[in-house]
């Protein structure tokens, strides 16, 4: 879902961190125990070659993905993703999964949502996929109020918007606005299609399915041909795969660049030495405690709480997420500054990678 999101104006060194926990105990929250394991989502490691994992050994991993990314790239689409899938097929597993992503723009301009779109095509076992995700001019989360003079714009945007990536890409899926809020509704109930990232008016996302591996490179090319920008940031997302698989998946594009990401299972205290291994380039994140805000404001609205580490560099921030705000915008910046006793900047989450 859409949330809320902080982050420290200032860089913390680690001890700082373990004061932090003190500090969260001592208002009567749970935090993490330092010294019990738990996850650590590492990404944007950059990576000269597949046996760099390795160097992450010691701790259990998940999810281990390697990333090309194509800086400024501008060639064909429709190549490129069959080059992918040629590579995929000869690779392919129950537990491997390719998906490309490429920017894409709407074609009007709308004051609720953004004009530069995403969408990712991908392949896996049994079937392929498309998947749509639009970014909001600003986010108002599920449970939060809006303008009632606003709404109504909100909500014909979103539709007009899914209405006009349906028909690029000539998909079978009904859009209407019902009990206030923008509706999905695929017309072939045998096909899996998901909706997700909701906000206050409904989804932002949307995953079609089919059995057909080949069916959307045609209609993807055609939605990455509306891009306006003279080059983009390509994605590829490699999951699953050997190493002489990842060996071969390179090849496909000599000039590209390879980050990994990855979930690493470990104690907090075993932070610093992580980041020194992912280094400058590498960010990494972890969840140091949970909660509702109402135990901390018995008032106000209740909001699920998380706040996290981020660790880049040689230095870490403070990150704090709320599924929606319990206070009106200022207050809640002031009241998360006076919880964690550091300054606090609003910075959503940015929709893409």
């Amino acid at each position: 879902m859409r949330e809320q999101r902080w982050e420290s104006r200032q860089s913390l060194s680690f001890p700082q961190v373990l004061d932090l926990l003190d500090r969260l105990q001592a208002r009567g929250l749970h935090p993490v125990d330092p010294e019990k394991e738990g996850i650590c989502y590492i990404e944007e490691w950059p990576v000269p070659s597949p046996e760099t994992v390795h160097r992450l050994d010691q701790w259990p991993l998940e999810d281990v993905t390697m990333v090309h990314v194509l800086d400024a790239w501008k060639d064909d689409f429709f190549l490129l993703a069959g080059r992918y899938h040629s590579t995929f097929q000869r690779y392919q597993s129950v537990s491997a999964y390719c998906s490309i992503s490429h920017p894409w723009h709407l074609s009007g301009h709308l004051a609720t949502l953004q004009p530069l779109a995403m969408f990712w095509v991908g392949f896996r076992h049994t079937h392929s996929f498309i998947r749509i995700r639009f970014q909001t001019s600003r986010v108002i989360a599920q449970g939060e109020s809006c303008d009632p003079h606003q709404r109504p714009i909100w909500l014909e945007e979103r539709q007009a918007a899914f209405h006009e990536a349906i028909e690029l890409l000539d998909l079978p899926i009904d859009v209407s606005i019902q009990k206030d809020r923008i509706t999905l509704r695929n017309t072939h109930e045998e096909v899996p299609f998901f909706c997700s990232w909701p906000d206050a008016f409904g989804p932002c996302q949307f995953e079609f399915n089919s059995s057909d591996p080949f069916d959307f490179l045609v209609p993807a090319s055609g939605l990455a041909s509306t891009h306006r920008l003279p080059t983009a940031t390509v994605r590829i997302y490699l999951t699953g795969f050997s190493r002489d698989a990842l060996n071969e998946f390179k090849t496909i594009e000599p000039g590209v660049r390879t980050i990994y990401r990855c979930s690493a299972h470990i104690c907090l205290t075993d932070l610093p030495a992580l980041l020194d291994i992912v280094g400058t380039g590498g960010r990494l994140y972890t969840t140091v405690s949970e909660f509702r805000t109402q135990a901390l404001l018995p008032d106000s609205s209740d909001a699920a709480a998380i706040v996290g580490i981020m660790g880049t560099g040689n230095h870490y921030q403070l990150e704090v997420r709320l599924n929606m705000m319990p206070l009106p915008m200022d207050q809640t910046s002031a009241w998360l500054e006076e919880l964690l006793s550091h300054s606090m900047a609003y910075a959503p989450l940015s929709p893409f990678p």
